[in-house]
Formats: structure tokens, sequence, C-alpha cells
């Protein structure tokens, strides 16, 4: 037995969502019957950064139907009802055990076989386990991991029979950071271990990471860094009540969190498609090595026109949104597929933001080249820090990070990086002339190169945002001049 559809998206995560409303929208009406989803978790697609931070709210958390795809880009909530509206089948709790690209078809555990004409690959990654790592004791009932909503609904159960407990959160990335900081609201000790210098050390400068500990520290995190958990004590009912170290430490645990990082879940198309970057390798137009197969999300490694044609893999919402959205206009052969002919890539701006406690940053670009740090690091009494660092690599901004910036002010980062400004020595120029420097070279060499006037004529080609004004945001230190600090306002260089 089998069916057949024109297109099957594979994967349930937030790519398949915004690819199904984008055919929707844009595909001239998908026939009923026409497209199909299949995933193995038992709901319609959602938006998984949900289950790093409202879902674990002790109060007012977040629950489903509120954040299926796609809430999160503030478009339509599509339930379950929204695809039997459109005539989209969803196969839930589904697992294909196998793909034979070459016919056209999926195999899924139940024997099932699924035929397409065009495939969307969008299954996402799949997390780490310590187990891999060689961790004994690592299946204990209470360690808990965190990448689909069964997992979040195990770490609600865990956290509420453990109140006032211990709680070992392994890794000091993303999801060992926001999870810290949700076992710390549900009135949780937490003692976050992992084995590099600082956290968050792939993207955070190590004074952006001072920062973020200090203020963590405050809400009672202890950071045991440049350390590993090597093995678990665990109870007669199979729960871990301690942590032990490599140096023989042994840290105490009613419930242990692991985020140590996710491998793109390839699999199924190994020795079928060509792969780079840990993921399936596209063109610009998100286009695999065979031309009925598109890849999306996590799991695609795609040329970045920004980043000269680098090809990159991005774990992240933004990137499964937006190659969801340029894999269907590909598809579709859309006017805008047509303007992306020639480049050197997707025309993609890498984007990463998190909100903690009561802090929110953004980061826009590439953080490689010398990191220039500016702002007040320091939390003020009774308001937010506003603080971030700009990364110049060959003259190029290639990429700024910004804590406590308003919507305008995000807005305006990601142009300036969008316009890749060449800028000269910013450290000497800032040391010698200070804000006078950076406030009239911005007007004056920057203006025309972020608006791209016409030739011949006085008027932008594309708008820079109203609220901000001049295009002093590729220069450094005019950070404090459209954000109006009156505090002193120091530079520093950091190697």
């Amino acid at each position: 037995m089998g069916r057949a559809f024109a297109y099957v998206i594979l994967g349930g995560g937030v790519a398949a969502g915004y690819a199904a409303l984008e055919l929707v929208r844009h595909g001239d009406g998908v026939s009923p019957g026409e497209l199909c989803i299949i995933s193995d978790e038992a709901v319609a697609p959602y938006e998984r950064p949900a289950l790093s931070k409202g879902y674990l709210l002790p109060r007012g958390a977040a629950r489903l139907p509120a954040f299926h795809t796609c809430v999160g880009a503030n478009d339509e909530l599509l339930t379950e009802q929204w695809y039997k509206d459109h005539g989209i089948e969803l196969v839930l709790g589904t697992r294909v055990v196998s793909a034979d690209v070459r016919r056209k078809t999926l195999l899924t555990a139940t024997g099932e076989t699924i035929s397409y004409k065009t495939l969307i690959v969008a299954t996402g990654a799949r997390v780490l386990k310590l187990e891999e790592f060689g961790v004994t004791r690592s299946d204990a009932t209470n360690v808990c991991y965190l990448r689909s909503l069964e997992d979040a609904d195990k770490m609600v159960g865990v956290m509420r029979s453990c109140h006032g407990g211990n709680a070992v959160v392994i890794g000091g990335g993303y999801i060992g950071m926001e999870c810290a900081a949700a076992l710390v609201a549900n009135e949780i000790k937490v003692a976050m271990v992992f084995p590099r210098k600082h956290c968050m050390d792939r993207l955070f400068t190590p004074k952006i990471a001072e920062f973020y500990e200090n203020y963590y520290a405050a809400k009672g995190v202890t950071f045991i860094k440049e350390a590993r958990v090597t093995s678990f004590e665990t109870s007669s009912d199979g729960k871990v009540t301690g942590a032990i170290l490599r140096d023989g430490r042994r840290l105490p645990a009613d419930m242990v969190v692991v985020g140590i990082g996710a491998r793109a879940n390839t699999g199924l198309f190994d020795g079928q498609l060509a792969m780079e970057k840990g993921g399936i390798k596209v063109n610009g137009r998100m286009q695999t090595s065979d031309a009925a197969v598109y890849a999306v999300g996590d799991v695609a490694a795609f040329p970045v026109a920004l980043l000269g044609g680098d090809v990159r893999r991005f774990e992240h919402v933004d990137c499964a949104r937006r190659t969801a959205r340029r894999a269907i206009s590909a598809i579709l052969e859309r006017a805008d597929d047509a303007a992306e002919v020639g480049k050197k890539g997707f025309d993609y701006l890498p984007f990463f933001y998190s909100r903690v406690f009561g802090l929110s940053w953004q980061f826009y670009g590439d953080n490689v080249g010398e990191p220039v740090h500016f702002g007040d690091f320091s939390v003020p009494a009774g308001g937010r820090p506003k603080f971030g660092a700009c990364w110049v690599s060959g003259g190029l901004v290639a990429g700024v990070f910004l804590e406590g910036g308003s919507r305008e002010e995000n807005e305006a980062v990601a142009s300036a990086v969008r316009c890749r400004a060449r800028i000269g020595d910013v450290a000497a120029e800032l040391e010698s002339r200070g804000l006078a420097f950076a406030d009239q070279e911005s007007r004056r060499k920057w203006t025309r190169r972020c608006y791209g006037l016409a030739a011949g004529g006085d008027k932008p080609t594309y708008a820079w945002h109203a609220t901000v004004g001049v295009a002093a945001a590729v220069s450094i230190a005019a950070f404090a001049y459209w954000y109006g600090w009156q505090a002193p306002y120091v530079v520093k260089r950091e190697f």
C-alpha cells in the first residue's frame, strides 16, 4: 500500500510549517491531496524556541496550540484544523526508515511507501546524548534533554518534582544557558558544567561572557568551567543523585539537564545526496544534488552570499524560516527567485538571539576578525544594560552583537552588517579623534554607501530606519550616537 503526493515535506519542525504556508500562499492554492507533511512528532509543526523559553516557566507557561507555526514571525497560527482546511495531509507520529531518491519514495516504519514529485527535507537535528561520550548511568530517569515537545513535558515534570533542589546543567551553550534561567525561575539551584573557558564560547567574547556569567551568578547559578561530567551516582529507583566530575568532585543533583550540541539528521540520504559541513549540501535555491529534492533548516548547508559564497549550516529558527521560504520560492519559480540568480549563494543575513531573565540579545553576521566592544557592561539600578561588540575583518564590519537594543536599534544593527561597509583602523582613529571622528566619518562616507544612492539622483534606493537617522550604524563608536548615551564612552580592543 502507498500514497503519492506532488509535494512531500519530510520533518515536522519549524521549517515544515513555514514551507507549507508559503506553498499555500504562493502556489496558486495547493490542491487537496497535493501536499503531505511527515513527522515523527504527534503534533503539527510548532515554534521550537518556545520549548526553552515560555514552555518551562512556572507560571503563565506557553502551551499548544498557542505556539504552532507561524506565530513566531507574527503570521498565521497553523493548527491541525488549518492543514485540514487547506487539504494538507499531516502524517504524524510516523518515522521514515528509508528513502530512495532515485525512485522518489519514502518508506515508513509501518511499511507504507510514500512517493513524491518534489521532496523538501526538513529533518532538523538530533541532540547529542551523554552515552555517546561514555558517561555512565546517563540513562537515568531524571536526566533531561530538550529538543521536542515530549522532551519539554518530561523536563517540566522533573522540575516540579525537585522544587528547591539541585540541578546540574551540562553544557554552556544556548540550551544550557536558557534552561539554567528556566530552572532558576522554578526555584531550583543550578550548577553549570562545561569544558570551555567561558559560556557560549562559539559566539561570546570573554568580555561578553563575563557579563552573563556574573549576571547568572547573581541569580544563584554556579559555573564550573573547564570541567566534564564522567559519571553519575544513582539511587535504587534509577534517579541521579550526584554528578561526578573528571577531577573526582561530586555535585549533588536532583535532576540533570544536558545541552551538549546537536547533529543534523542526514542519515536517510547518506550516499544519495552530496553532503557538506555536517549537513545536506544545497545551492542558493536550497536545491540538493538531486533536482527533485530540496533541504531546509538545520539540515541544509548552503552558500551565503553575504559571506562571499562560503557554505554554512545554521541551527537556528531564523534560518529554518527563511530557508523554507527560499526553497518554496525556487520550487514555484517566483519572481524573487529569479532575482537571486547570479548571486554567490542565498542572500541571507545570519541572525541569532536569546532572551533570558530580563535580558535580550541579538547577533547579526559573522563573529570573525577583531571584536571592538562598546557601551556600559554594568547593570544600571532599575534599568537594563545596553552594550555590544562589533567584529571588524579585513576593514569590513563582519558582525554585531547587541544586548538591550530596542526594535529600531536592532534593525539598524542588521542594516549595518548587511552594508558590509569598509572602515579604517577603528581603534587608532577612535583613540585620536573619538566620537567626533565617528560621527563625521559615518555621515560623510557611509551614508552614501548604505543608502545606495542612485547615479545622478539624491534619493536612496532603500530606506534606513527613520528613527535611527544617519548611517552612523556602520561606525563602531557611533552606536553611542544613536542610543544617546550620556555616560562616558569607552571602546576597548580585544585580540
